[in-house]
């Protein structure tokens, strides 16, 4: 009887796959690389080799649960489909005007990014709708059939349609999408109305446009990756995870891939919550380092926060404002360019640098002996001693200790240093690069973090925890079992979910509740269906209703969860006081004379909690019975004698002096000076920074 569920990332570096007993909580757990130019390839190799080495077979696997980097990399490497675009007379510059802003005031030389669009497939229609949805210039069919003459002589894939205020009525971009499909059958057509139905004409098209750019291709991907599945002898329902937090069906998917850009950051979060709940940890900072970035992610009572609102394809990676807005919900967290493969540098100024530019998974590091030959973190972490080159990926993958020698000499002598203190002077760099980011993505929300768990996954998270969260403030550190694969954990104890909006403007004292409790009525119907399409009862759906308010003369909103029950003119002070207190947590008042206004209307469809069990892994020793060995590690400023413990070796209750390494398969948690580890009863690795002294 198919009893086990398979969970898979594919990362920029690594593919990790889980594969989950739902009865026994027993945990099979695996890690390749990554190829890059056929992602399914690792796939079904990784997922093979993790069933014949158990002897089983895919007829053991009832569901599949995956997430991928295949669209955000085909919006940063600009590879998506040839794209154009429908839009409002008048509105065809709207995606290089943007909102006249500079993201750098003092870059003389500023760089923003260009349209996905050419301005010769930007072709603009006569129709005109009011705020209100009202038609105030009908449509000119006749436009819509030159474009598409212009569409399809120039080979165009896919088409956005981004008329003006169709947020309050889509029947000029539904008849578009009718006069398109009619005249380009092949061509694949994307309507603000449906990916987008929002305020804010550049932020709508924008994220229309970028879903019309990555859907030929993940339609292409997601084909392939199912009919792969299914060769390989899988009849299990394969689900693919959202940016926002939740699962959904590669039917969903295919049609609005745009909610898939952050799907493997989301399922660290997710992870990393879960795993928080089980420890009763009510705060919680995600720590997740893989091969090329990291990621950090706040999350409170469970549950990571979600903005509804992003950036994809940055001229400048780390600078707000320099990329592409999406306007979807996504879990809030920032990406740091801080990764195994990161490789350092030596500045015009003669300073040190580590990233963020990456190696990847092709070449990757120089250790990996693939053709790398420039210093990256690993290679740094290998010569500190933290990783041992016979058993990187349990002794699947032997780590070349010279050619990181010979990389990080490039580094090492123009400084003037000797080759450890090079590697050392790395580590500390990407250990401040993240820190820093930490502190000011917390510190922008109004978090102390020195209240929080840390809890450190991914292959290279565990290795940097300690130095992490000491630069925090943070004294508590919990690293999971199965750290390494942990985002893989994430997808398989991630719910099924539906996000919906509609605008509607309003003043909340002047609302006609009679068309909001219409707008989430239609929004729950739609959800309802989606989630029965994917397995789902009504029994087992949690409905969330919230709003984006603001006081009126204010630009931006702040998200509002709404009280259960229908609305009414009665719930006025009730929905004003909502607002409010969420307002005074965000800024520590609030402006009683001022009206409140409601910008947009949302509704979150969620699979109740499952009972998951523990994840165990089925590997695990029954005692702890070997001893540890012993290698030398770089701690501060000198190479000591440090012991090496198995994790498999290790049981509830054992406790661990720092400086000390425990080893796994897919990563190493370096437990620091002036550290204690305890093992818990779910065999998490339970961190505390007692003192800045090294113990004897």
């Amino acid at each position: 009887m198919a009893k086990y569920h398979f969970g898979f990332d594919i990362g920029g570096t690594f593919t990790d796959f889980v594969l989950l007993d739902e009865e026994t909580g027993s945990m099979l757990i695996g890690k390749v690389l990554t190829t890059p130019d056929d992602p399914t390839k690792a796939v079904i190799d990784g997922i093979h080799d993790l069933l014949d080495a158990n002897c089983l077979t895919p007829a053991a696997v009832s569901g599949l649960v995956h997430a991928t980097t295949l669209m955000t990399n085909a919006i940063i490497e600009r590879k998506g489909a040839r794209t154009g675009l429908l839009t409002t007379k008048g509105f065809g510059d709207t995606l290089e005007i943007r909102r006249e802003l500079r993201y750098d005031l003092y870059d003389l030389e500023l760089k923003m990014p260009e349209p996905f669009v050419p301005k010769c497939l930007r072709r603009e229609v006569t129709e005109r709708l009011d705020a209100t949805g009202k038609v105030v210039a009908p449509l000119s069919e006749a436009d819509i059939l030159d474009a598409a003459k212009v569409f399809k002589a120039s080979g165009v894939e896919s088409v956005a349609v981004s008329f003006l205020h169709s947020y309050s009525n889509p029947v000029h971009e539904c008849r578009a999408g009718v006069i398109l499909h009619r005249e380009l059958p092949e061509v694949m057509i994307s309507l603000s109305s449906e990916i987008c139905p929002d305020l804010r004409e550049y932020e709508r098209s924008s994220t229309t446009v970028l879903n019309a750019y990555v859907q030929p291709l993940t339609v292409r991907y997601l084909e392939d990756l199912c009919q792969r599945l299914a060769s390989s002898g899988f009849t299990g329902t394969p689900f693919i995870m959202l940016s926002s937090g939740g699962v959904t069906t590669m039917a969903a998917a295919a049609k609005q891939p745009i909610r898939l850009i952050e799907s493997g950051p989301a399922a660290g979060a997710l992870a990393a919550a879960y795993f928080g709940t089980e420890a009763a940890c009510d705060k919680v900072v995600a720590f997740d380092m893989g091969g090329t970035t990291a990621k950090i992610a706040v999350i409170r009572d469970g549950r990571p926060q979600v903005a509804n609102q992003f950036e994809a394809g940055r001229v400048h990676r780390f600078k707000k404002g320099s990329g592409h807005p999406v306007k979807m919900p996504t879990i809030d967290l920032i990406e740091i360019g801080a990764g195994g493969g990161s490789i350092a540098w030596i500045d015009g100024m003669g300073l040190l640098k580590v990233g963020p530019e990456s190696t990847g998974a092709q070449p990757g590091p120089a250790c990996y002996g693939r053709g790398g030959t420039k210093p990256c973190v690993t290679d740094a972490n290998l010569l500190l001693g933290y990783l041992d080159p016979c058993g990187f990926l349990g002794g699947r993958m032997r780590l070349d200790r010279a050619a990181a020698e010979t990389a990080m000499k490039t580094i090492a002598e123009p400084l003037g240093l000797e080759v450890g203190r090079a590697s050392w002077g790395i580590r500390e760099v990407v250990n401040e690069n993240m820190a820093r980011a930490a502190q000011v993505y917390t510190a922008e929300q109004g978090m102390d973090v020195t209240e929080f768990t840390l809890i450190s996954f991914g292959g290279a998270g565990p290795v940097h925890a300690c130095d992490v969260a000491r630069k925090l403030g943070v004294r508590r550190i919990l690293c999971p079992l199965g750290a390494g694969i942990a985002s893989a954990i994430g997808l398989l104890v991630a719910p099924k979910r539906v996000d919906s909006v509609q605008a509607f403007f309003t003043r909340l004292d002047r609302a006609d509740f009679d068309r909001v409790n219409s707008i989430f009525g239609d929004m729950e119907q739609r959800a309802r269906r989606t989630m029965f399409e994917a397995g789902v009862e009504d029994t087992d759906i949690e409905l969330v209703r919230s709003a984006e308010m603001r006081y009126r003369g204010q630009g931006y909103e702040i998200t509002v969860v709404l009280p259960h029950g229908e609305l009414h003119a009665g719930r006025k002070d009730e929905l004003r006081k909502s607002f409010e207190t969420a307002y005074r947590e965000l800024y520590g008042r609030t402006i009683t004379e001022a009206p409140v206004e409601v910008v947009n209307w949302r509704m979150t469809a969620l699979e109740r909690k499952r009972a998951v069990r523990h994840p165990v892994l089925a590997s695990m020793k029954t005692r702890d019975s070997a001893l540890p060995k012993n290698r030398l590690v770089y701690w501060d400023d000198g190479y000591m004698n440090t012991a090496v413990y198995s994790r498999y070796d290790l049981r509830p209750g054992k406790t661990i002096l720092g400086p000390a390494l425990v080893e796994e398969n897919e990563t190493t948690t370096a437990v620091g000076p002036g550290t204690v580890l305890q093992v818990d009863d779910s065999m998490n690795l339970i961190i505390d920074i007692q003192s800045e002294k090294r113990n004897a």
